[in-house]
């Protein structure tokens, strides 16, 4: 739960907002970006950044999430913003008070036909005009960011908890997709994409509808990218609470669904989709390294920017996320997937 001091200080800045002080629920903590809790009899969830995961200062990642969720509502399947609580000294990050959604955890394969009909839905939503995009990030020239953060992410690599055939393999494979990725890309229209779908970020509410309740890395980039995070193994037994395996042909019967939900509009990406799958896969399993290597170090006490630091989470929710990057970088979990991308390869050729 979060540490007295923020709740109270949370407390404090609802009884202006909303007019009264409602009763506080800490959620557990199975979230290395957030805090959450329940305000009892409203009907709303705050989220409390634990830190930027888009690098920002407090006030910019407030308003980054804010845009996020706002970008996003018209799909239907997130949750509404209902305010925001700016940062100030006792709350240092600030917090949204979003729609509480009940729901369930997406812990199941018979959950991934709702999770791609809500890709889609968000993946249809029109795209504005380049000048009105910002503050979402926007792939521009594609994939550029994400290639860059790859590459930074994979300096990790060098390090004594990888071993050196898992270092070689994530490198070499790196290497031979930099070269075709982005000219494959090139002209494939964006999108706004989660960045961030893997099943622990939805929940199943009682008539089935998935909704993406965590949505702070949202941008404006390619579909496939949300498509892989979504059914990858280390996106579906990542979380605590929602971890199921999939075999290949779950996992093209679940891309036939959003290939289905998009319509026409799907035929560009069907040449990138397991490319991108590659691509997303290596952009995890390189931030694996880098928790590894910067979740030791202490807190950082700006505030300000990015912080894996273990001193922001609860320690049975850090040993958990150990054990996950651990095996994920182990070299048999690395050949299972790639054994996987090439078994898929066929799919959509």
């Amino acid at each position: 739960m979060p540490v007295p001091a923020l709740l109270v200080a949370l407390s404090a800045r609802l009884r202006p907002l909303l007019g009264e002080t409602p009763t506080l629920e800490p959620l557990t903590d199975t979230g290395l970006a957030h805090w959450h809790v329940h305000l009892n009899g409203t009907g709303l969830l705050a989220r409390i950044p634990k830190q930027s995961q888009m690098g920002l200062t407090a006030a910019d990642n407030l308003a980054y999430e804010a845009a996020c969720f706002n970008r996003a509502t018209p799909s239907g399947h997130v949750p509404l913003l209902h305010l925001s609580v700016t940062p100030n000294d006792a709350l240092p990050w600030g917090a949204l008070l979003v729609q509480e959604i009940a729901g369930t955890p997406a812990n199941s394969t018979t959950h991934l036909p709702a999770i791609m009909r809500a890709l889609a839905a968000i993946h249809r939503l029109s795209v504005p005009a380049p000048a009105l995009r910002p503050p979402l990030l926007c792939e521009t020239p594609a994939l550029s960011n994400m290639l860059q953060q790859i590459n930074t992410q994979a300096a990790y690599l060098d390090q004594p908890q990888v071993a050196p055939a898992s270092r070689q393999t994530i490198q070499r494979t790196l290497s031979a997709l930099s070269h075709s990725v982005t000219d494959l890309c090139r002209d494939l229209p964006p999108r706004l994409i989660a960045f961030d779908a893997h099943p622990g970020n939805f929940l199943i509410t009682a008539q089935g509808q998935a909704v993406l309740v965590d949505l702070e890395k949202m941008r404006y980039g390619l579909p496939p990218l949300d498509l892989a995070h979504a059914t990858l193994y280390t996106s579906t037994t990542w979380d605590v609470s929602a971890s199921f395996e999939l075999s290949v042909v779950q996992i093209a019967a679940a891309y036939q669904t959003w290939i289905d939900a998009m319509g026409h509009e799907a035929a560009p990406y069907l040449r990138a989709l397991v490319p991108l799958r590659t691509l997303m896969w290596l952009w995890s399993v390189t931030w694996c390294a880098k928790w590894l290597g910067e979740s030791s170090r202490p807190r950082h006490q700006d505030g300000v920017g990015e912080d894996w630091s273990q001193d922001n989470s609860e320690s049975t929710l850090v040993a958990h996320v150990h054990n996950r990057v651990t095996h994920y970088l182990e070299p048999a979990t690395i050949a299972r997937v790639l054994a996987e991308l090439e078994a898929l390869r066929p799919c959509w050729c």
